[in-house]
């Protein structure tokens, strides 16, 4: 039982000196988050691929359908969610498939569609927002483009009435949307604060050599009488004396185990 209480004395974390040995050590980890938000920097800014993302408009009211009523305008904003599965299934990306072949010659899969497409609904609004990332912001705008048009043209057939209006043709865009080089750097920033902190904790944690009065008392059970300061010319004696200390703390530790 006294071991088992020893053990938990000796494991006991201690916040505030927790605290006090972080800004003993902040230089480190200042070095550590520093290096961390550099190499985040660099692999975005330099290895990182570059991708655009163009955006095409569908307005879910069709023309046959009246807006003066409120049932309609409801019925228009549940249509929205229907209509946001419908674009993302396989007859529309195959026919845009079919579409961006004839246009550009180049083929796509299912999967390279889908992974690279965002179908959205703004709260309050029937308006659905096709959106397409890709390395080229001419290939984002064509794909957006033939996904919006068969998306529209199998809606009105599922419906069994007119396609939704289109609002706006995707375009290619001028500045890329990624890689998001700030975010990333504040990221890498911030894990390089926790990994090396985390470090230095760790050690400190498994360090259990004698540094201080309160570790005698702490592992020898031993009062301390008295401190000397250090001087340059006592530092060897000192050593020897941490030494002494720290083999007695392991003959002690080895009776323990013993009995």
């Amino acid at each position: 039982m006294n071991e088992k209480i020893n053990r938990d004395e000796e494991t006991e974390i201690d916040l505030r000196e927790i605290f006090l040995l972080l800004l003993r050590k902040w230089w480190i980890i200042a070095i550590g988050a520093f290096l961390g938000a550099a190499l985040a920097f660099g692999i975005s800014k330099f290895f990182m691929t570059k991708t655009y993302t163009s955006s095409a408009k569908l307005f879910v009211l069709n023309k046959t359908t009246s807006v003066t009523s409120l049932a309609d305008i409801q019925i228009g904003s549940a249509l929205s969610n229907d209509f946001m599965i419908i674009t993302k299934s396989n007859p529309v990306i195959d026919s845009a498939i079919d579409i961006i072949k004839e246009e550009t010659g180049k083929v796509y899969t299912r999967n390279q569609i889908k992974s690279a497409l965002n179908v959205t609904n703004q709260n309050n609004t029937r308006i659905i927002t096709i959106t397409v990332t890709n390395t080229d912001p001419e290939m984002a705008s064509v794909i957006a483009n033939a996904v919006s048009s068969c998306a529209a043209n199998r809606m009105g057939s599922v419906m069994g009435g007119d396609p939704p209006t289109k609002v706006e043709d995707a375009e290619p865009a001028n500045y890329p949307s990624g890689p998001h080089t700030k975010r990333n750097t504040i990221i890498g920033f911030l894990l390089g604060f926790i990994l090396v902190s985390a470090v230095v904790i760790v050690h400190h944690m498994l360090n259990d050599n004698i540094k201080t009065e309160e570790d005698v008392e702490r592992y020898l059970g031993v009062p301390t009488l008295a401190v000397l300061p250090l001087f340059k010319s006592r530092e060897n004696n000192k050593r020897s004396e941490l030494k002494e200390m720290n083999e007695a703390l392991n003959e002690r530790r080895e009776r323990k185990r013993e009995s």
